[in-house]
């Protein structure tokens, strides 16, 4: 009787899990879908979910309309610059936030939960006051700037739980070895902590790269836009959305963030710990 039940509670497992899948692929499905579809499909009162008569005219078209990829190679340099710098800053700061824990640990983790409640609109006045007075409106480095410091507390709050993962024993077995500090940082602390450091790129690029408030107040000149903002110019003055192109455009934009992902999964899944221990 317990047999069939675990089975049952499986099976009803199993059951959820697909139908949170599909759940979470038909946007993406639909929107390739309608990608490539032609207009004649597209303006049917009765759509389908493949595409009859399936045509690339609508990523052709959307390359003509807009300056894509001018466009993703500023979000592409945005998000590769910010998440570099995050992870730069934020991973000796979560180690000494882990490893020495006191009142300077407690005011970060503080820290980190209280920027996280405040939204776009409520920082976005000051901030355009101190980026003008940097003269940093109008310019990558400057958005580079704002998305270091937004995504910088929860990479922080990420890191720091991969550190807390790391044995204290594998560095105080290095420091009886006769390995001094920085020796055991580089050789036996920063490798256990490389699946926290990719997630933590990861996670910071994937927020810049979608990012679109900010790139929308702060780039004024279309040369300078990011991807995400460029894509609202497929939007007529009465917002009627040209559909095709912008289906085409988007997944296009969503492409490098699946790519990246599907290449680094294993080094976010794999264990910490793996390997260090000697037989």
């Amino acid at each position: 009787m317990s047999l069939r039940t675990g089975r049952i509670a499986r099976a009803g497992q199993y059951t959820a899990l697909l139908c949170y899948l599909v759940f979470l692929a038909f946007p993406f499905l639909w929107l390739i879908s309608t990608a490539f579809k032609p207009a004649r499909e597209l303006g049917s009162l009765h759509p389908t979910w493949i595409p009859q008569d399936p045509t690339t005219d609508n990523f052709r078209q959307a390359f003509d309309e807009q300056p894509l990829l001018r466009a993703a190679a500023n979000s592409l340099t945005a998000a590769l610059c910010a998440a570099l710098v995050a992870v730069l800053i934020a991973t000796p700061m979560a180690y000494v936030m882990a490893r020495h824990r006191g009142r300077l640990s407690t005011a970060a983790t503080g820290w980190v939960v209280v920027s996280q409640a405040f939204p776009f609109v409520l920082v976005i006045i000051p901030l355009f006051l101190v980026l003008k007075y940097l003269h940093l409106i109008n310019s990558l480095w400057g958005l580079i700037l704002v998305y270091v410091v937004w995504s910088l507390p929860f990479a922080l709050w990420m890191l720091a739980g991969y550190v807390r993962a790391v044995p204290p024993e594998l560095e105080e077995a290095a420091a009886v070895d006769g390995a001094g500090r920085g020796r055991i940082l580089l050789s036996v602390t920063a490798p256990l902590l490389a699946p926290g450091i990719v997630a933590t790129a990861l996670f910071a690029f994937i927020t810049a790269w979608n990012e679109f408030f900010f790139a929308l107040v702060l780039l004024k000149t279309p040369e300078k836009q990011t991807l995400p903002v460029v894509l609202t110019h497929f939007l007529g003055a009465e917002g009627v959305a040209d559909l095709g192109p912008l289906a085409a455009a988007a997944f296009l934009a969503t492409l490098p963030s699946l790519v990246l992902f599907a290449v680094i999964q294993k080094r976010i899944t794999g264990g910490l710990t793996a390997g260090a221990v000697k037989d």
